[in-house]
């Protein structure tokens, strides 16, 4: 079996509860991500050798907050969550294997992005993910969480997507943001003291993880 088809042990690791089904999926990844980045550069050419970690695992940073329920009351099809400048299609499509039953909306100012997105989504035959090429002020209808990996500052974001989160909670954590981001965010979370932060350190031992973070901000 080709190398890049074998299931991902890393994933494997720290999620040994996935069916056959879904470890399936993410170790198409490599084969898929390495055929289209050839064509559309939407993966750094120095990370696209670490997929696995820097991209799928760390999308996966996410379940360590939530676990996004499969049906909720009084709302069919269960949760909805929004991808905002979802690039490549990180973290959607990594959540989106994980919560094959939960309805996930990934969007990019940038076509060609999408355009990756969509070849991904239908190759891996997911039925719970839908797309768009435009901006995340223009999504209409309402998402219990918005996900993303470090597109703007935090101000911004919340500006970009305020009127885009459903009420009615139903998981641990309230509904809003789960944004993927390193470093010192001292001074960017000063205009939201209720944000919670979590340490994917705590979760994942790998090095590239060490200043990694979840920041969930209640909206």
């Amino acid at each position: 079996m080709h190398k890049l088809l074998t299931v991902p042990q890393l994933i494997k690791k720290y999620f040994p509860h996935l069916t056959d089904h879904q470890m399936s999926q993410y170790a198409q990844l490599g084969e898929l991500y390495e055929h289209w980045n050839a064509q559309i550069n939407v993966i750094s050419r120095k990370d696209i050798d670490q997929l696995y970690t820097r991209h799928v695992l760390h999308s996966l940073g996410i379940v360590t907050v939530v676990r996004f329920r499969e049906s909720l009351p009084n709302t069919p099809g269960g949760t909805r969550v929004m991808d905002v400048g979802t690039g490549g299609g990180f973290p959607g499509i990594p959540l989106a294997i994980m919560f094959p039953k939960t309805q996930f909306h990934l969007i990019d100012a940038i076509g060609k992005k999408i355009k990756v997105v969509d070849a991904v989504v239908e190759a891996l035959g997911l039925t719970n993910v839908t797309t768009q090429h435009g901006r995340a002020e223009k999504v209409k209808g309402k998402f219990d969480f918005i996900v993303s990996r470090a597109v703007t500052n935090m101000p911004d974001f919340v500006k970009w997507t305020r009127n885009k989160i459903r009420k009615d909670s139903y998981h641990e954590v309230e509904n809003g943001i789960l944004y993927l981001k390193g470093g010192d965010l001292k001074e960017e979370l000063k205009p939201f003291p209720y944000a919670d932060v979590y340490e994917l350190p705590n979760a994942f031992e790998e090095a590239f993880f060490e200043t990694k973070k979840v920041v969930h901000l209640p909206l």
